[in-house]
């Protein structure tokens, strides 16, 4: 037999750092760090890491910060995407959603949920795991990676193509509400073009109005949005028109230009071919000659670097009886003294690319629930905080456990 995990001492540990890991995240969240705009944040995190004991800290070209503890063999590699959405319409806040709000058992603020709370959970496992000397034949990474709000696994294609950091599997620390998460539906960006013909308004048979045409693709868009494939475990997918855009001379003129936005949710057996496809096959959108075509991204990250990729998010799933299930599974009964929740998201994260590109198992469990994601008075729990980094400190030395059976 080799280490044992010593739960109860991972817990009380856990339990003593609640007031650091409150402050820090506090501090992440005063800094505001919308995607591409995360280096501050980025750089208080490095001083965390720094300051809790992490072996190496360093910041790839992309802007992601890279956190090692130990220096085995075994790479097992934990996330947190440290940028966040906007704040929205402020009237809608009951507290600034950067200076933030405390109580005795809730963080509120910008990023509190989703997903900051995680990465300072993380940094605390890995103060933890130096404290109680449960280092092993592994090397844990702890990633805060930059630009998932905007192009979400973008950061971990870099990190896998072209830094060829491959971990065995990965942590996601999105919020679950602490259960653990196993999937996720894919997702991708179509745009329809219409073109038209403008004129007078005053006599509009002479032109061609690309916004009509538009109409009868919108309906038929509608019908099919109600028969996409459907997944016992991940659900149905989904289709939802999401922006509409026009072109005309003037606001007395026939548009000579339409176009729509589609967020597609894409289930397991669904591609992002399939779902091509299928718009292309519309009658209006053939009666209508519309361009069917996949948004790219493009977008500088905060360092200047330019990292393109097609808007295509991949489905992925790992099995109920995987060794990450098993092992997070393990932890949380060792430390909780009772049977996790294991679930899916409904949104999509970073597994897009750790797992649906590139085969590395994911797993999730994160401080925060999902509805807070986006939401005005967005906040997390203080305990939550407490039962993630006692996971992710007790996740290593498991897995090394279960590896050797």
């Amino acid at each position: 037999m080799g280490k044992q995990v010593p739960f109860e001492m991972v817990l009380e540990k856990a339990y003593q750092y609640k007031a650091d890991m409150t402050q820090f995240l506090r501090d992440m969240i005063a800094i505001p760090s919308e995607s591409c705009d995360e280096e501050r944040v980025v750089l208080r995190i490095k001083e965390e890491m720094e300051k809790v004991g992490f072996d190496k800290v360093e910041i790839d070209p992309m802007g992601n910060i890279l956190g090692y503890i130990g220096h085995g063999p075994h790479l097992i590699a934990m996330d947190a995407h440290i940028d966040t959405v906007g704040v929205g319409n402020l009237k809608n806040w009951t507290f600034d959603p950067y200076q933030g709000m405390e109580d005795d058992e809730i963080i509120g603020g910008r990023g509190s949920s989703d997903q900051e709370g995680g990465m300072a959970s993380m940094v605390y496992a890995g103060k933890i795991i130096k404290e109680l000397g449960l280092e092993d034949q592994y090397t844990l990474l702890v990633t805060g990676t930059v630009q998932e709000e905007d192009c979400d696994g973008l950061c971990w294609q870099y990190i896998i193509e072209q830094s060829n950091i491959r971990p065995e599997f990965v942590v996601s620390t999105e919020p679950t509400d602490c259960q653990i998460y196993r999937g996720q539906r894919g997702r991708m960006e179509i745009r329809i073009d219409v073109q038209g013909v403008s004129c007078h308004g005053s006599a509009p048979e002479r032109g061609d109005n690309a916004i009509f045409k538009m109409g009868p693709i919108l309906n038929e868009l509608q019908g099919l949005s109600k028969n996409l494939g459907d997944d016992d475990f991940l659900g149905k997918g989904t289709l939802t028109v999401s922006e509409i855009f026009f072109t005309s001379p003037s606001r007395c003129a026939v548009a000579d230009s339409c176009a729509v936005s589609i967020d597609r949710r894409l289930t397991w057996g669904e591609t992002w071919e399939g779902a091509l496809e299928e718009i292309r096959a519309l009658p209006a959108v053939q009666a209508a000659k519309a361009e069917v075509s996949m948004y790219h991204y493009d977008r500088p990250a905060y360092t200047g670097l330019v990292y393109p990729t097609e808007c295509y998010f991949p489905t992925w799933k790992v099995e109920e009886d995987h060794i990450t299930v098993k092992t997070l599974s393990k932890a949380y009964e060792g430390l909780f003294r009772k049977k996790p929740t294991v679930d899916k998201w409904t949104f999509s994260t970073n597994g897009v690319s750790i797992m649906g590109r590139h085969g590395i198992p994911v797993i999730g469990f994160g401080p925060g629930k999902e509805p807070e994601a986006h939401a005005p008075n967005e906040k997390t729990w203080k305990q939550h905080l407490v039962t993630c980094a006692a996971m992710y400190a007790a996740i290593p030395l498991l897995y090394m456990q279960e590896l050797g059976k």
